[in-house]
């Protein structure tokens, strides 16, 4: 990501959800209107952000291990830690060298005005403008409308460290995809912590939805998450519009009814089961996707199989597995048994190798047919890039397809995607 000539350089960098990945992408914005470069980590920056995740151990130590490669590239950088992890454990990452600042989730969105409190000077401001994605392709970007939640699950820190719930109004959305949109941009995917629960000024997701087709331009628009209680009859009819990406993430986290009251969720597998009908019933080509977790305290051998056999029924197009992590603050780090580590590798290796078949069942489904997908970059002599429903596909070409919508026949199986021939 570059943009600018002059003043400080300055790398943003997430981990984790398509929320961060968004929150980044509008303090890209933010921080180039102030008249900083916008460089890549590797490009050498003055400044290293990173918009950290804390939603496993897992995440927690990547954080750290990027702050201490971004320092170990340039020793001169200074590191700035900002969103989750920050927010939870200040003096933890505080006591990495060459930290300098360290903003939670509330504190972050001040970070153009901090950064002068470190000492770097910036030249005169020019006129606020959108930074697009990935280095200025004009392909996808992720619009943060929603943040909070207080659904308080018994595994979940998010909570914790995104407290205050809060939706964009609808204008200042509108306004940004349109932007986008008149930038070239193809496709733009909205992400929350919960944007089920989205409502500004009367208006709830379906209506958000309903306003952004009527009111602008964007080819394609895509949503990153919903729970099954969120999925209307009235919400998903909007699908009939073919701008919408038939694509659902649905979090499921376990397949048995049992495990699922211990986590406090709020839905049972009858409902998920009937939420799934209802969107394959309107939109038959969606591919549902979903996060599970597995050897969470207390999960039985039985308890488990009830997910693998769940998930089996599904046909999920995409499994998202995560083993259990507990989380400081939350119910579920003081609940007992703990599930062994040993048999959450073990689990975890199980639940793996169905979401691998699963998937590779789904894109199998597509196999000679032709379809639109939006081209994003080429890697050892192939394009690739998304069909609406989320199949990866890959091309041979020697012309420059980025951002190029095209109409691509799936022929083969390949990698993780299709292989496709452009017709």
């Amino acid at each position: 990501m570059e943009s600018g000539t002059h003043g400080p350089t300055v790398a943003l960098d997430f981990l984790g959800c398509k929320l961060n990945q968004a929150e980044v992408q509008q303090l890209a914005g933010e921080l180039a209107a102030a008249g900083y470069r916008l460089v890549t980590p590797q490009d050498g920056p003055d400044i290293y952000v990173l918009n950290t995740c804390t939603v496993t151990q897992v995440a927690d130590r990547k954080s750290r291990q990027l702050l201490r490669q971004a320092r170990r590239r340039n020793p001169s950088v200074r590191l700035v830690a900002i969103g989750c992890y920050a927010g939870r454990a200040a003096t933890e990452l505080s006591a990495i060298e060459g930290v300098e600042l360290v903003l939670g989730n509330e504190q972050k969105w001040h970070l153009p005005h901090l950064l002068d409190d470190v000492e770097m000077k910036r030249p005169p401001v020019p006129p606020p403008r959108e930074v697009l994605p990935e280095s200025g392709r004009r392909t996808r970007a992720f619009i943060r409308v929603q943040d909070g939640c207080r659904n308080a699950c018994a595994y979940c820190i998010v909570p914790l460290v995104r407290s205050r719930e809060e939706s964009v109004p609808v204008g200042e959305v509108l306004d940004r995809v349109g932007k986008l949109a008149g930038a070239g941009c193809r496709e733009v995917v909205l992400t929350g912590t919960e944007i089920g629960t989205y409502r500004h000024g009367g208006v709830n997701l379906e209506g958000l939805l309903g306003r952004i087709l009527a009111e602008t331009s964007i080819g394609r628009l895509r949503l990153s998450s919903l729970q099954p209680p969120e999925v209307t009859p009235g919400l998903i009819g909007l699908w009939r519009d073919p701008r919408l990406c038939p694509h659902f993430h649905l979090s499921l986290q376990s397949g048995s009814d049992a495990v699922l009251g211990r986590m406090k969720r709020r839905y049972n597998l009858a409902e998920y089961r009937r939420v799934v009908s209802l969107i394959r019933e309107t939109v038959p080509e969606a591919a549902v996707t979903t996060d599970v977790i597995v050897g969470f305290p207390g999960e039985t051998e039985a308890e488990f199989r009830e997910t693998l056999e769940f998930c089996r029924e599904m046909r999920f197009a995409r499994i998202h597995v995560f083993p259990f992590s507990p989380r400081p603050g939350t119910a579920a780090a003081g609940m007992t048994p703990p599930v062994p580590d040993a048999v959450k590798k073990e689990r975890s290796r199980q639940a793996l190798a169905l979401a691998e078949a699963t998937a590779r069942d789904f894109r199998r489904g597509f196999l000679g047919r032709t379809v639109d997908v939006l081209f994003e970059q080429r890697s050892g002599g192939a394009w690739s890039g998304l069909t609406g429903n989320y199949i990866r596909a890959y091309v041979r070409s020697t012309a420059d397809l980025s951002n190029k919508l095209l109409a691509v026949e799936l022929v083969g199986l390949y990698k993780d995607g299709v292989w496709g021939e452009i017709k």
